[in-house]
């Protein structure tokens, strides 16, 4: 019984492993295929990730070797650093406004396409470049050109014997400038939306202004609720995004956030702390404050989504 026992053991071990060598053969080229994929996840994002998480608890200056000090980062995050509080004040600022105003302005615009108007494919490329575009070095350069002081915004208003400021030199304008290039990139969404339109049942309207709804009543009860789904994935991506900016502050503030620290992003700072100050582990908290503070916000996003975005059940 004994010997019986041990040769179905041995049998049912070769016969495993007889298994998995064909699974392997099998699926060996397309793991071969993925490897490129593998060794850029695991040594380029994984990696990094992991990394960044441990010099978040140290002291480094991308010079000695990280000295550990425990949650000293995070505690002076929260109770010692002017900078990092005004940092966040100017990014929620920009969130809060430019989010809002960007999709607003990308609905508006994919509804006046959606009327089938002659030439769309050239309206939605034209309408979309800026998207491309907005995030690049060059037209945050063109954009400080626009709002300097003797920038094309002055000289309009010239026209009119209005002295404009130099708006990107002014606190209480720079951030606005800003914000109204956020604004100027409203093409992504706009195709979401435009996508989000022609999906709605065209009978809808037309039973609607049978009863006499006007155009207004009916985008507020036939247009908006069926197109919250679309409203909620353009919401989350773009303030991802907003959270994330970071070039054009950059490039119209020379780095450093001024006029009075009124353009300091919460990106900018991290920059500044990690390759101007050289302190690499600080930099690695906030950057691991930015992720949690993108999570909580996706989560809660998803958890009250359910009161105001239908789906078709």
């Amino acid at each position: 019984m004994a010997v019986n026992a041990a040769d179905a053991a041995v049998h049912t071990a070769a016969s495993g492993t007889t298994k998995w060598s064909r699974a392997w053969q099998s699926h060996a080229p397309g793991y071969l295929f993925l490897l490129p994929w593998f060794i850029g996840f695991f040594g380029l994002t994984i990696g990094p990730i992991i990394s960044s998480f441990y010099l978040s608890f140290t002291d480094f200056d991308l010079l000695t070797s990280p000295e550990w000090v425990g949650t000293a980062n995070y505690v002076r995050m929260f109770t010692a650093d002017r900078a990092f509080a005004q940092s966040m004040q100017v990014t929620f600022t920009f969130v809060l406004f430019s989010v809002p105003l960007k999709l607003a302005f990308a609905l508006a615009i994919a509804i006046l396409l959606n009327r089938g108007m002659k030439g769309l494919p050239l309206y939605r490329a034209v309408f979309y470049l800026p998207s491309l575009l907005g995030a690049s070095v060059a037209i945050a350069i063109l954009w400080r050109q626009i709002f300097a002081g003797d920038g094309l915004v002055n000289q309009f208003l010239a026209n009119f014997g209005i002295d404009g400021p130099s708006w990107i030199s002014n606190p209480r304008y720079s951030l606005w400038t800003l914000i109204i290039l956020s604004v100027w990139q409203f093409g992504s969404p706009m195709i979401i939306f435009l996508a989000g339109l022609r999906q709605i049942p065209q009978d809808m309207y037309e039973a609607a202004s049978l009863d006499g709804a006007s155009k207004w009543r009916q985008f507020w009860k036939i247009t908006l609720p069926l197109l919250t789904p679309v409203v909620f994935f353009n919401a989350i991506i773009q303030t991802i995004e907003a959270f994330k900016s970071f070039t054009p502050a950059f490039i119209i503030s020379n780095g450093t956030g001024s006029p009075i620290n009124s353009t300091l992003f919460y990106t900018l700072y991290l920059y500044n702390e990690a390759f101007s100050y050289f302190r690499m582990g600080y930099a690695s908290a906030l950057a691991w404050f930015l992720l949690l503070l993108i999570g909580c916000f996706t989560a809660f996003s998803f958890l009250t989504s359910k009161y105001w975005v239908h789906y078709d059940d």
